[in-house]
């Protein structure tokens, strides 16, 4: 697997041939997963880490799941995808370490960037992954029974053998957690650092601990050679011990061989063991003859070979040479296999290949329009540093005149070095006349010595002249360390002198090379400047020469643009005035065509009424208002064409069908309005025939007037208004009363209902028990909530009549604009009464039911028809309200309520009939077979005559209903609007 990464540059393969093994059914099989896919991330190619991060998803989902087994494997595997897990994101995170995190001091200190925090949080991520390291460690030993050699068994070797690639982590990881803790306490306080401290010596502990315990083992110990931590963790509070750091090295004998092949090993040399031992045997048994050739029986007794025997020597000879030839094209085969499964390698890798340069070329690609847009960066900026030209030039200006001050500087600090040799000088002449002068006092020290020593050897001859030789000595002695103290002080304050003024020689040393380099640097910037300028100089010219050939160009462009523009306005006008001749001969036919088939006899059958003729007259005298103000817009200005037009084409339109229209309510109106009305249509159509007309002729085009033609709609609207019909035969000046009869009407029967209802409460309350009150109780409950919501429903459509009426009404009267608006008042005249009505049956339907004298079924009929009734009302009541209303949201808000309460109506009705039915339920258990077969007989008799009857209750109920629709037409004059 390794080689393949290698082979094919990534884990491509591997994962493909992985994501088919069942790994989240065997333990034992995602163990030995994870132990490859370890030793693919240290030892693989670069690319396994970037062609597995899209998996870390699914072993984080493995991990979980098998973290809920207790026993066997489960818990090993989940803590080990942990491990690879933290592995990834740590690689993911720290790109610089490689896979086998074996690097170089240089290399870690590259990979913090010599940033302090990059090392605090690396040294943190460092932890976290030395954890996860150590939790698999102990988890496997926990799981081992160490009292029995476990390391030689197979199971114990499917346990230990993934530690060797977490010692080696191990290892690392602890050598690079001690360096950067070492380099953390050198840049910050110790305090800050108590944390990873401790956090530091729990780990090493660990790691200590286990490490033993793992060189104890027998596996361990031909396999690989464990290192042994220091007796002590490190004391990172003292920067010298860094010093006496070692880094454990893990040692992997190169002809240590794999565990996995020793069985076999095994098993050849037991083979040849029990083959030489089985030999052995035979010969003892049957002696050592026949082991030359145990069957040849020839030679025992005797015989001579027949032809027999030859022809049985030659068939066994030809088997033989079958059998070899068998086995060569066997081996063949085997062989011709082997490099066909060798050359599908080779191909599929040579695809895998070809894949990844495909990658690449669309990666070098993108990578190119990357730098196309860069370049295009770059010309804009090149445009800008055009601009910033002048800001170059001062700024070189500046930098000469520091240059100058820097040259007078340096030439000030020579100055100062030269002074200071020449004091160098001196301070070293008077160094070397103190030290002559020391040398003098020593001399003169001997000197004197000697002669105490004279004195001494005299002293038993003359005592009195030694004392006083003595005296005189010491007086001298004593003068003489004065002076030699002096000298000493002289001496070492001219030696402090001197080292002074070496500092200080050093001091400017330093300050002139350092000057140097600063005059040299920034004579590189100006040269560099220089060069930069020069260049964008050139660029700037270069550019103006191409902004000038390319002004000229445009110029030539414009100036053809010019004379191509009056052409096409010139072409554009007559285009326009041919179009608005068209239109208007297109419109003017259209008119003449509607005067025509008003004299045309099967337009006769026609009829229409005087509401829709309304509409189209009013339709029709908005559109003329619009196309006046199009045409003198298009007079103004000739390119407002395009208004004009479709007002055209609309006024066309609306006029004639103003004109069939009123001819059809001519139909259908009494001779004198029907006389008047027909002629003002063909006034109508000759005025509008005329001002199209003038429209299409380029003379009379600007003189043009519609007045006549809206002046004719006008007498047409108020024909229509005299031939509407008086709904209700109600004068329109008693409508706005009758509303608010019906309305107040409507509450005082909402209002006597309710009172009605809470008084069969009361009396049902003190009269009925049981199942009979309850159901009662429920019913009148209900009956009590829908009249409550009608109540707030009737409240809610009086304010949002109230707000229509004002804002609709303008400067007249509420009862003018009830009586504008007949046909929405009589719809809530006639809603009102509907409501009303319905709150009084179902009241009455009600007290028959809690006497128990009614049906169910009437009140559920009665409840629905009072929700009918107040949807009725609802519509009736929007129809001309504001969408945005604020009243109009409470109106839809009471009218869900009734729905509501009409649904709980229903529902109690339904249970307390339920509950009746279950207290009268039938008691079969005195009956006989006989009694049983004549009751189903009679029930199904019932049932038959039962839907008989719906079915004629139906067809009565569907009449009724079609009766209704016809009066209430009639009420309506739907039959005049026919």
């Amino acid at each position: 697997c390794i080689l393949g990464t290698h082979h094919e540059k990534g884990a491509q393969t591997f994962w493909s041939v992985v994501n088919r093994l069942p790994l989240s059914g065997n333990a034992v099989l995602c163990w030995k997963f994870c132990h490859v896919f370890h030793k693919l991330l240290r030892d693989g190619h670069s690319n396994v880490l970037k062609d597995s991060v899209r998996y870390k998803n699914e072993l984080s989902d493995m991990s979980r799941m098998w973290g809920h087994l207790n026993e066997g494997y489960g818990q090993l595997c989940s803590i080990y995808l942990k491990l690879l897990r933290t592995k990834m994101e740590f690689h993911t995170k720290n790109p610089r370490f490689p896979g086998n995190l074996q690097m170089s001091d240089r290399q870690l200190d590259e990979a913090g960037e010599n940033d302090v925090n990059n090392f605090f949080q690396l040294t943190v991520e460092m932890f976290d992954y030395l954890e996860c390291e150590l939790n698999l460690f102990q988890t496997v030993f926990s799981s081992l029974d160490m009292s029995r050699s476990v390391s030689v068994t197979a199971a114990g070797q499917c346990r230990l053998a993934p530690l060797i690639q977490v010692i080696l982590d191990c290892s690392h990881l602890y050598d690079y957690t001690v360096k950067l803790l070492f380099k953390l306490h050198s840049c910050l306080p110790a305090d800050t650092l108590q944390g990873h401290r401790d956090r530091f010596l729990e780990q090493f502990r660990k790691l200590k601990d286990l490490f033993y315990r793992s060189s104890n083992l027998q596996y361990f110990k031909r396999l690989i050679q464990i290192p042994q931590l220091p007796e002590n963790p490190p004391n990172f509070l003292r920067a010298s011990a860094l010093s006496e750091h070692i880094s454990p090295v893990v040692v992997i004998p190169a002809e240590a061989s794999s565990p996995d092949s020793e069985p076999i090993t095994d098993l050849v040399e037991m083979d040849a063991a029990s083959q030489s031992l089985f030999d052995n045997k035979f010969d003892d048994i049957f002696g050592s003859s026949f082991s030359c050739d145990p069957f040849n029986f020839n030679s025992q007794n005797g015989m001579s070979k027949d032809d027999k025997d030859r022809l049985i020597e030659q068939l066994y000879a030809e088997i033989t040479a079958l059998k070899e030839g068998l086995e060569n094209f066997k081996a063949e085969s085997a062989r011709g296999a082997v490099q066909l499964r060798g050359r599908a390698s080779e191909l599929e890798a040579e695809l895998a290949e070809q894949q990844h340069l495909k990658q690449q070329a669309q990666d070098e690609s993108e990578f190119l329009r990357a730098e196309l847009e860069e370049l295009k960066k770059q010309r804009e900026d090149t445009e800008k540093a055009q601009r910033s030209l002048t800001e170059i030039e001062r700024r070189a200006q500046a930098n000469e005149q520091r240059y100058s001050k820097l040259k007078e500087k340096y030439s000030e600090l020579v100055q100062n070095h030269a002074d200071l040799l020449r004091k160098n000088a001196e301070v070293t002449k008077q160094i070397t006349v103190a030290r002559q002068a020391q040398g003098d006092v020593e001399r003169e020290k001997k000197e004197l010595e000697d002669s105490f020593q004279r004195v001494s050897e005299q002293a038993q001859r003359k005592s009195q002249e030694q004392a006083e030789v003595l005296e005189t000595l010491k007086r001298e002695l004593a003068t003489s360390r004065q002076e030699l103290q002096v000298l000493q002080g002289t001496l070492e304050s001219s030696t402090q002198a001197g080292a002074e003024q070496s500092t200080r020689i050093a001091n400017l040393e330093q300050e002139r090379d350092r000057l140097s380099r600063a005059a040299e640097q920034h004579r590189d910037e100006m040269a560099a400047l220089q060069a930069q300028l020069q260049q964008l100089q050139d660029v700037l010219s270069h550019e103006q020469e191409s902004s000038r050939t390319e002004l000229e160009k445009l110029q030539t462009q414009l100036r053809d643009k010019e004379s191509t523009e009056q052409a096409l306005h010139q072409l554009l006008a007559k285009e326009q005035l041919s179009l608005l001749q068209g239109t208007t001969h297109e419109a003017k036919r259209m008119v003449q065509d509607a005067l025509a088939r008003m004299e045309d006899p099967a337009h006769i059958s026609c009829t229409g009424s005087a509401d829709c003729l309304l509409s189209q007259t009013l339709a029709a005298s908005e559109c003329a208002e619009r196309l006046r103000d199009a045409h003198s817009k298009y007079l103004s200005d000739g390119a407002a064409m395009g208004s004009l037009l479709p007002c055209l084409a609309l006024f066309a339109h609306l006029v004639s069908n103003t004109l069939l229209q009123g001819s059809a309510t001519s139909h259908v109106a009494p001779v004198e309005p029907a006389d008047r009305l027909l002629e003002l249509c063909k006034q109508c159509g000759s005025e509008a025939v005329s001002y199209l007309s003038a429209l299409q002729d380029p003379g009379t085009v600007a003189s043009a007037d519609c007045s006549l033609v809206t002046a004719c709609l006008g007498q047409i609207s108020a024909i229509g208004e005299e031939l509407r019909p008086r709904g209700l035969d109600i004068k329109q000046e008693e409508l706005g009363d009758l509303v608010d009869k019906e309305m107040a009407a409507t509450a005082a029967a909402i209002e006597t209902a309710s009172a009605r209802i809470e008084e069969m409460l009361s009396k049902a309350r003190a009269d009925d028990t049981g199942v009979k009150l309850e159901v009662n109780e429920r019913i009148l409950g209900s009956c009590t909530g829908l009249m409550q919501a009608i109540h707030v429903l009737v409240l809610a459509s009086k304010d949002l009549q109230r707000e229509i009426v004002e804002s609709g009404r303008g400067a007249a009267s509420p009862k003018e604009f009830y009586a504008k608006n007949s046909r929405w008042t009589e719809g809530l005249i006639s809603a009102s009464k509907e409501v009303g009505w319905g709150a009084t049956v179902m009241v009455d339907a009600a007290d028959l039911v809690v006497q128990g004298k009614g049906t169910f079924e009437e009140l559920m009929v009665c409840s629905r028809e009072i929700a009918a009734s107040t949807a009725q009302l609802v519509a009736a009541s929007k129809v001309k309200a504001d969408k945005d209303s604020a009243n109009l949201c409470k109106l839809q808000q009471a009218s869900r309520g009734v729905n509501q309460a009409t649904a709980s109506v229903v529902a109690s009705t339904k249970a307390g009939k339920s509950q009746v039915e279950e207290k009268d339920s039938m008691d079969f258990s005195s009956m006989t077979l006989t009694q049983i077969k004549r009751q189903e007989m009679d029930s199904q008799v019932r049932v038959l005559e039962l839907e008989n009857h719906l079915q004629k209750e139906r067809q009565k109920l569907g009449e009724l209903r079609k009766k209704h629709y016809e009066l209430a037409g009639v009420a309506e004059g739907w039959e005049e609007d026919g």
